[in-house]
């Protein structure tokens, strides 16, 4: 992990996943991009001077060796920012969301939203009532991979999750699945999660976990309710054909009260 980038839209939210970017650079010794994209009527020079502010109170938190840096685009949200990934080339994005305590249905921004649905990288989405701190003061360690068991095609889509996981003290990641009461899995699916769980040691302790539930959804929640240790949850983002495609991703990250990391298998 070499870049990050946070859009800032300087709502408590963005400025809540700013200081989660930054926490996760300071761990990785990754460069920190706060992004504004501005709209009509926005002013540009008031906005950078509000950047440059954030910029300032992000190293006397962090410190002076946190390489952090701002920039600024303008236009549409999901189209400006995908030229601006195109010419950087970040490794992930981190975004906030506005959340609420417990598992509260909540709406997440429509930005949020279309950047899942249109790119290919990682997302990290951050309630606001998440906090990385979390991890250390709350023994908040556990991290779901929920998954639907079928096969990843893109080799490196677990790359991030191990990275970040190994930024956390004492990870645990639990590889789980969600299917209909009283049905098995088939041999390809018992072997795609031996995988899943090889994916990880010998570094991270791995483990694998089965909710019975007919909706996909709701058996993930049900497992986050009853385990607090749960700091993070993970998720695989496919376009068409298996159970947790894109629309499902969006669906729990309008849900949950954790950091959501929406992967992506292409």
């Amino acid at each position: 992990m070499k870049t990050v980038f946070a859009p800032v839209d300087f709502s408590d939210a963005s400025k809540n996943a700013l200081s989660f970017a930054a926490e996760l650079c300071k761990r990785a010794s990754a460069r920190l991009v706060a992004i504004n994209v501005l709209t009509e009527g926005d002013d540009e020079e008031e906005t950078k001077e509000r950047l440059t502010n954030i910029e300032l109170d992000l190293k006397k938190s962090f410190g002076d060796d946190l390489n952090c840096e701002s920039l600024i685009t303008r236009g549409e949200f999901v189209a400006s920012l995908k030229k601006v990934i195109a010419d950087q080339d970040p490794d992930i994005i981190v975004m906030g969301t506005k959340g609420a305590s417990g598992l509260k249905r909540i709406l997440i921004g429509s930005n949020t939203v279309n950047l899942i649905a249109k790119t290919n990288l990682p997302v990290l989405v951050v309630p606001e009532v998440a906090r990385f701190e979390n991890f250390l003061l709350k023994g908040k360690n556990g991290i779901v991979l929920a998954t639907d068991l079928d096969a990843i095609e893109n080799d490196k889509a677990l790359d991030i999750l191990k990275e970040i996981a190994l930024l956390i003290i004492e990870p645990r990641i639990k590889v789980l699945s969600v299917r209909p009461k009283n049905t098995d899995i088939d041999y390809l699916k018992r072997m795609e999660r031996k995988a899943l769980l090889s994916a990880f040691k010998p570094e991270i302790e791995s483990e694998p976990k089965t909710v019975f539930s007919s909706n996909v959804i709701e058996g993930i929640n049900f497992y986050l309710n009853t385990h607090a240790d749960t700091g993070l949850v993970a998720m695989i983002a496919r376009d068409t054909g298996h159970l947790i495609q894109k629309h499902y991703t969006r669906e729990m990250a309008s849900h949950t009260h954790l950091p959501l990391l929406v992967l992506h298998d292409a």
